[in-house]
């Protein structure tokens, strides 16, 4: 066995020098399918009526089910920034500088080769409709980071206003907002939702009659607060047992998530386009929210959590000419940093040496194509990060965990064996010290690895006035006033 440690994006894999299931980068024997990459935001494992939940309504994606390949051992971050930079890079968040969701902790190192960035040399061209949430400044923005077309909010929750937020359009709102098109700001008439998924369909028509491969990229702001929804799409969960107001509209932004979805996949059946296009739901970006305490598929803790509640996240893949069956579950251990070295694979992009080496996940490809193929054991590791300033060496087991297979190491504290106790509920440290000394060294590794990467705990060059914010009224007129930069003043980052 080796000692070398691939560290990824929420994760350590251990391998053997000849394992076959170590990041194999290489080519696809089917031609280049179109790529969609949906992916809703704070929803819970337990959030889908075909995964268990009694109240919500997911007809779509219990029907998708039926016909994807579903992973059930499928991990993202705690939160929501981290997710994304590990989607972008195809390594751990930590390794992209993102260790928070604001004050520039969110911003996706520019040394990072992106996502969108490979799939373009292998043909692609790409879009991004919803949530980017790495970064606000010219250098970070999404259209500067590989993406042909950008239909995007601001910040992390649309219109969140609290200290050291993202920045979004002043005053904004899911219903009729201010989105980032292209390089300028446009008003518009809707539901956020609805509108990301026109923009996505109207945007994926056009390189369809273009002939062109595409990657439509859709990382939604529902179900993220604020939670403001039109009652139309929430009055059906009002007065159900256990249903506040809040929950009602989280359910509903859900369900018209889902609702959209559907349109979507439509839309690829006329086209003729269904059978050779990859479409990739992945449940939630972190752990539940609202919901977890309606249910939360028997798991412990939710966003922000390090427990299985916080970073298990169902993975549905449909991609008919590329051999995956429907109806079939992959229970192998995964995690959103496979996705990068899985598209690669899957469209023969060539990888430079260095991005080979950035690159820390696995592709996926072997068990798209037969998810009882061979797996190699690997360790996950989970971390919250949203420490105060100064203080990365306090937060060190602070919030985090190590897993694989079988157990989880939590806040170095806490050992869970994942197969006889799944809700985490019986602390086994003390059974089983040969476990919890390797993972805790496995851990300790990793720590030390990351620590030059962390490259945004000590940021200088943080702007007085968010870059977006300012973009908008240059563009609409007016400006920030004493209280607005108050607010915008950074804070200690706890949040």
């Amino acid at each position: 066995m080796c000692t070398r440690m691939l560290l990824a994006a929420n994760v350590i894999q251990v391998c053997a020098e000849t394992s076959t299931n170590a990041a194999p980068v290489g080519h696809a024997s089917n031609s280049k399918p179109n790529i969609i990459l949906v992916m809703p935001d704070d929803l819970g494992y337990g959030d889908y009526a075909c995964l268990g939940n009694p109240l919500t309504h997911t007809p779509t994606i219990d029907s998708f089910r039926k016909q994807s390949l579903l992973f059930t051992q499928f991990h993202v971050s705690p939160t929501c920034s981290p997710t994304r930079a590990a989607l972008m890079s195809g390594r751990h968040e930590f390794k992209n500088g993102v260790t928070h969701t604001i004050l520039e902790r969110e911003r996706m190192s520019l040394k990072t080769f992106t996502l969108p960035q490979m799939l373009k040399s292998a043909g692609y061209t790409t879009g991004i409709f919803g949530k980017w949430h790495l970064g606000d400044e010219t250098a970070y923005r999404p259209e500067n980071r590989g993406f042909d077309e950008v239909y995007i909010h601001g910040g992390g929750g649309m219109g969140q206003t609290f200290p050291g937020s993202c920045g979004d359009a002043p005053g904004n709102s899911n219903i009729d907002p201010t989105l980032w098109h292209n390089g300028k700001f446009e008003k518009t008439t809707g539901y956020c939702t609805d509108l990301f998924f026109a923009q996505a369909i109207k945007w994926m028509d056009a390189r369809r009659a273009a002939k062109q491969p595409f990657f439509a990229y859709i990382p939604l702001n529902s179900s993220h607060h604020p939670l403001v929804v039109p009652e139309k799409y929430y009055q059906q969960y009002l007065g159900k047992p256990g249903i506040s107001e809040q929950v009602a509209k989280f359910f509903g932004m859900n369900e018209n998530v889902d609702t959209n979805f559907g349109a979507l996949l439509k839309q690829l059946k006329v086209w003729g386009i269904e059978n050779n296009t990859l479409v990739i739901y992945i449940g939630t970006d972190n752990g539940g929210t609202e919901g977890v305490n309606i249910f939360n598929a028997g798991m412990k803790g939710g966003k922000g959590s390090p427990n299985q509640g916080g970073t298990r996240a169902p993975a549905f893949f449909r991609w008919p000419a590329g051999g995956i069956q429907g109806g079939k579950e992959c229970a192998a251990l995964s995690a959103h940093l496979d996705i990068f070295p899985t598209l690669a694979e899957i469209t023969g992009a060539e990888l430079s040496d260095e991005v080979k080496r950035q690159v820390e996940g696995r592709s996926l490809l072997p068990l798209l194509k037969n998810p009882q193929a061979e797996w190699h054991e690997r360790l996950l590791v989970h971390h919250a990060g949203r420490w105060a300033k100064g203080n990365s060496e306090r937060a060190k087991y602070r919030a985090s965990a190590i897993q694989n297979s079988r157990f989880t190491l939590v806040n170095n504290k806490e050992l869970y064996d994942l197969k006889a106790d799944p809700g985490e509920q019986t602390n086994i440290i003390a059974e089983q010290p040969e476990v919890v000394a390797s993972l805790r060294a496995a851990y300790d590794r990793w720590w030390t690895d990351v620590q030059p990467f962390l490259v945004n705990e000590n940021v200088t060059d943080a702007p007085k006035i968010n870059p977006m914010k300012e973009l908008y009224w240059k563009q609409f007129g007016g400006g920030p006033d004493a209280r607005m930069l108050k607010r915008m003043k950074p804070d200690s980052g706890t949040e």
